[in-house]
């Protein structure tokens, strides 16, 4: 039995990279992003308004003038004009270009027109005011986006800017979960009183879901030659395989067997925490990671959250998080020589602490308790006792 951080570092270690693929913009929202982008021009590319008014020679306003003789309009997509006279002004909208020889916008706000006569009523002119000046923003060339980066709306917009209508990313990898157990009926039946539905698929299911993974599923019942046989069908098409139930060490928990018989090496089984302690990884020499969770529906759904997860973004070349740390907010006792993954709500106070109040549940069966959590924190084994106040890593659902 090896500890959480050495399961952590063996599964880190056994990161693979899924590949690369071109899909378009459209469809890169939550993908993992697997180019640089660049500014293909100056970010404004020209010294852009950014109110409605008139633009105006600020040599003049210095020389007393006020009244300006409106020569024409500029609007947002025509080309640049030319300001000869510096007594005349155009009037201008926002987003247009700064015509030639023009350098100061004046808001309508500050103005009275009338008879084709622009007055500005307001001396807290500056030279420049109101304009957005070319290349302020980004210079061309300049690096926008790096590799790594999450693809939220954010990014979308950045990409569309400089002309992106396909967009480089993580490939995602094939990934089946299984579930196993003769008491398990599938969700639209009505269950017997020794029948349970199967539940953890599904929501290891949204779990993948959440990082745009799609995976599918299938159920297995405990019968040996017949588990054997899929997982080898299952080895061969799949980058991933997840197992929910039967590695622990009942009569009919035959998966640890049937995975090494396959040829899958296994790297660890049972790691020193609770809930998960029955957690078996390992890797086949055709490239498929095989993770055997627990079949409890709180082990199966943390083990994902505290390794999968993190390994996942890992393959798939996501930029790293920091972790992230909250303050008890009552004593607890956990007397296990075990690291106790704790489910909790996480509130800040009002001195923008985050807080981890105890959600703890009536232990790694009681899924139902989840819905009452945002989050689990990292409690130490080398400890019995937590204080008020003591800060933990956690990690988000």
């Amino acid at each position: 039995m090896i500890t959480v951080a050495e399961a952590s570092d063996v599964i880190s270690n056994h990161s693979r990279d899924f590949g690369v693929e071109d899909v378009s913009l459209h469809q890169s929202t939550g993908r993992i992003l697997r180019e640089e982008i660049y500014a293909d021009r100056d970010m404004p590319p020209f010294d852009r308004v950014s109110m409605d008014g008139i633009a105006i020679r600020y040599e003049a306003f210095e020389n007393e003038t006020r009244k300006f003789f409106i020569t024409g309009m500029a609007a947002a997509g025509s080309p640049q004009k030319t300001l000869i006279d510096p007594t005349h002004c155009f009037e201008i909208m926002t987003g247009s270009v700064t015509p030639i020889d023009a350098d100061t916008i004046i808001p309508y706000e500050w103005l009275t027109i009338e008879n084709g006569i622009a007055t500005i009523i307001n001396e807290n002119v500056k030279l420049g005011q109101n304009i957005h000046s070319k290349g302020i923003d980004r210079k061309q060339g300049d690096l926008l986006i790096p590799a790594g980066r999450l693809i939220s709306p954010s990014e979308i917009g950045v990409m569309a800017s400089v002309g992106k209508t396909k967009v480089a990313v993580s490939r995602l990898p094939r990934v089946i979960i299984i579930s196993t157990g003769n008491e398990l009926i599938t969700i639209d039946q009505a269950p017997l009183p020794h029948q349970v539905r199967m539940s953890n698929v599904h929501q290891l299911q949204s779990c993948f879901q959440q990082l745009k993974i799609d995976a599918e599923r299938s159920h297995l019942q405990d019968d040996y030659d017949a588990i054997t046989s899929a997982l080898e069908r299952y080895i061969s098409a799949y980058d991933i395989i997840l197992i929910s139930g039967g590695i622990s060490e009942g009569k009919y928990d035959f998966i640890p067997t049937a995975l090494e018989s396959l040829g899958v090496q296994k790297h660890f089984y049972k790691v020193k925490q609770r809930p998960g302690k029955p957690f078996w990884f390992g890797t086949h020499p055709k490239g498929c990671t095989v993770f055997a969770l627990p079949g409890n529906p709180v082990s199966s759904f943390l083990c994902f959250i505290r390794y999968i997860k993190p390994w996942l973004e890992l393959c798939l070349q996501k930029s790293l998080s920091l972790p992230q740390f909250a303050k008890l907010s009552a004593d607890i006792t956990f007397t296990p020589n075990l690291v106790y993954f704790m489910t909790v709500r996480l509130q800040q106070n009002e001195s923008c602490e985050m807080l981890a109040i105890p959600a703890a549940g009536h232990g790694s069966g009681d899924y139902a308790n989840l819905v009452d959590a945002d989050a689990f924190i990292e409690l130490p084994a080398d400890s019995e006792a937590f204080k008020t106040g003591e800060v933990f890593e956690y990690f988000r659902f």
